[in-house]
């Protein structure tokens, strides 16, 4: 008997939230390999269960607290995640009804094998919660009467101690929305004005970002980034409005000049390098990783920027080793904490640990060190991070500058578009927060004498 599509939706949401339990590595990654063999329809319910689910877990586990005898840290994974979807679509998917949320995810446990025991003890639990689901509404606030911050006490107090509680309470709630898609156009091809009314003609709900010159934000498309008007012709990239600010530190040189994308990931900066920079100028795109190499060569190549683009498979160490020739710019996008994109990516909540950040600011700070030595006198290096917390970010960028006097900083707002110096904060460095309307950047400029 063939399967129902809502079947296979929970069956991918559960596995998919089962082995990132088991392995920690990113939800988008495990998602996009387990999700490849469903339809539309079932790859957006999925991807509702297993973000929501990320999103939403102490409500959850508050609700299952409630009606099961037995606690949620005591339930084997695969129980666990199996009662989270079912409670996440009963208690934030009202179009679903309650027979579907029970039986189909129930079903999950059966393909999976698991004990009859299980199954039926899974199904109960579910069905008196389905039997109340109308009055769910109240767990989704705490002892106190507050809304549930769903994130991690550790994190929660960082953020009260460094921006009040109020500022932190807001971050939370944001990173507990879903999100909006946000476009980078391509001007090398078209501009922001004529692509946006190609993109209101062909259906799509769209307006102009207020933060870049050269975004847009699309509310509520319900296909594939792939699917959208423009995508295989390169008209767009996807990237947060936030995070097409840093680029616009990095391309303000005087010429064409060569340019070093340290850390370049999936080639999001570095596409946008390429369309600020002065004609004649070359990119290399430094990325050690092969998943993320790929992915940055496949965008490059549907922009149409491989001509100016080198990359590199390599680390920053490794490339420095080969004694290049220096650079007019560098950007350094470090890897982070990441606790800035927590609204897009709803794992990196529970996947750090507060022992995590010296260490990323150890690395961090070697990256700088590595990659200054290969920045030209009067050259410009631009470290950058998308964490909001300290020690990562103005912290790290103090301590290069005491072991580095020929470093000196420059204020990020001659290199910003008006509407954005807003964001120019602490010793001239640029940063943003989730409650500023897009994702949480920092990032500093940093001027090497002559």
């Amino acid at each position: 008997m063939a399967r129902l599509p809502e079947e296979n939706a929970r069956t991918v949401a559960v596995d998919t939230l089962c082995h990132w339990e088991e392995r920690h590595l990113p939800i988008d990654r495990i998602f996009t390999e387990k999700a490849a063999g469903l339809d539309p329809t079932e790859r957006r319910l999925a991807r509702s269960i297993v973000y929501g689910i990320l999103r939403q877990r102490d409500t959850l586990d508050a609700v299952l607290t409630s009606y099961s005898s037995h606690p949620p840290s005591k339930m084997k994974s695969r129980t666990l995640m199996t009662l989270r979807a079912g409670i996440y679509q009963l208690f934030f998917l009202s179009r679903i009804p309650s027979s579907a949320a029970v039986n189909a995810t129930v079903n999950t446990l059966k393909r999976a094998r698991q004990p009859s025991w299980m199954v039926g003890f899974a199904n109960g639990v579910l069905r008196r919660i389905a039997g109340e689901r109308e009055s769910l509404a109240g767990y989704a606030l705490d002892r106190a009467g507050l809304p549930r911050t769903n994130h991690p006490e550790w994190l929660c107090a960082r953020w009260e101690k460094q921006y009040g509680k109020g500022q932190m309470r807001a971050i939370c709630a944001i990173n507990n929305s879903e999100p909006s898609l946000t476009l980078r156009v391509n001007t090398r091809k078209i501009g922001r004005t004529d692509f946006l009314a190609e993109l209101k003609k062909s259906g799509v709900k769209v307006q102009p970002s207020r933060i870049s010159p050269v975004g847009l934000v699309v509310d509520g498309y319900p296909g594939p980034v792939h699917t959208l008007h423009g995508y295989e012709a390169g008209l767009f990239q996807v990237q947060d409005d936030g995070a097409q600010l840093i680029s616009m530190l990095v391309a303000d040189i005087p010429g064409a000049g060569r340019v070093l994308d340290a850390c370049a990931g999936l080639g999001g900066k570095t596409g946008h390098l390429v369309e600020l920079l002065p004609a004649g100028s070359t990119v290399l795109a430094l990325e050690p990783d092969r998943f993320r190499q790929r992915l940055l060569l496949e965008n490059i190549q549907r922009l149409g920027h491989g001509s100016q683009v080198m990359p590199v498979q390599g680390t920053v160490a490794e490339f420095v080793q080969t004694r290049p020739q220096p650079f007019d710019a560098i950007l350094i996008d470090a890897p982070c904490s990441g606790t800035g994109v927590i609204r897009r990516q709803p794992d990196i909540r529970w996947n750090r640990q507060p022992g995590d950040l010296p260490k990323l600011a150890a690395q961090q700070l070697a990256l700088m060190q590595q990659a200054s030595a290969v920045l030209k006198p009067g050259g410009l290096m631009v470290y950058a991070t998308c964490s909001l917390e300290a020690e990562e970010n103005m912290e790290v960028v103090e301590r290069f500058l005491g072991s580095n006097s020929a470093f000196t900083l420059e204020p990020a707002g001659p290199h910003l578009p008006e509407q954005a110096r807003s964001f120019v904060r602490e010793k001239g460095s640029f940063s943003t927060l989730p409650t500023d309307g897009c994702d949480g950047f920092f990032s500093c400029c940093l001027r090497r004498a002559l």
